[in-house]
């Protein structure tokens, strides 16, 4: 390694710690104030369906925080292989499987409120926000099945595939036997 490369390689991992630390920090704090503020809404006698919806809220979005920097500390923070798409491949779909859930509790939590106080007519924007947390999974699949892998795939007849070639991986016979 040149004295540049080394330069870039500290550059990285010390820009890595502080991004985590910081990630850290503040799903740590997210949580923190979580469960102050819970505390104090039961203590002057606030709705328990709020409270546990806000409490379900804001732990998912600290958890989504902390996801992105368990990602940021593994990818970034080490000697990583610097293949784009090999990183993609193995911190995207921890990540955005994170947010889909988070995006589809929060509809579900907006659809039950919603139901409890009457209001029907806004019922579009949870329907929305599950709609889209759907179209994010269903994309991440056609990544996942479009992206080369780390190892090229072998072709069928021997041969390897073409350089640079970004070949989709054959997907395994399925046997549909009908139960006799």
């Amino acid at each position: 390694m040149t004295s540049n490369e080394n330069l870039l390689s500290a550059t990285q991992k010390l820009f890595a710690r502080g991004f985590t630390l910081i990630f850290f920090a503040i799903s740590g704090a997210i949580v923190a104030t979580t469960v102050v503020e819970a505390i104090g809404h039961v203590l002057s006698g606030g709705e328990v369906t709020q409270i546990i919806v806000k409490l379900v809220n804001a732990s998912v979005i600290a958890m989504a925080v902390y996801e992105l920097a368990l990602v940021i500390s593994k990818e970034y923070g080490t000697e990583a292989d610097h293949d784009v798409i090999v990183m993609l491949r193995r911190t995207l779909p921890r990540f955005i499987g994170t947010v889909c859930v988070a995006l589809s509790l929060e509809g579900l939590m907006m659809v039950i409120k919603y139901s409890q106080l009457d209001m029907a007519g806004n019922l579009y924007y949870p329907v929305a926000i599950i709609v889209s947390a759907a179209l994010l999974l269903m994309a991440l699949g056609v990544f996942l099945r479009l992206a080369p892998s780390r190892a090229e795939p072998v072709r069928p007849g021997g041969e390897a595939p073409a350089a640079g070639g970004g070949a989709v991986l054959p997907m395994p016979r399925l046997d549909r036997r009908t139960p006799a």
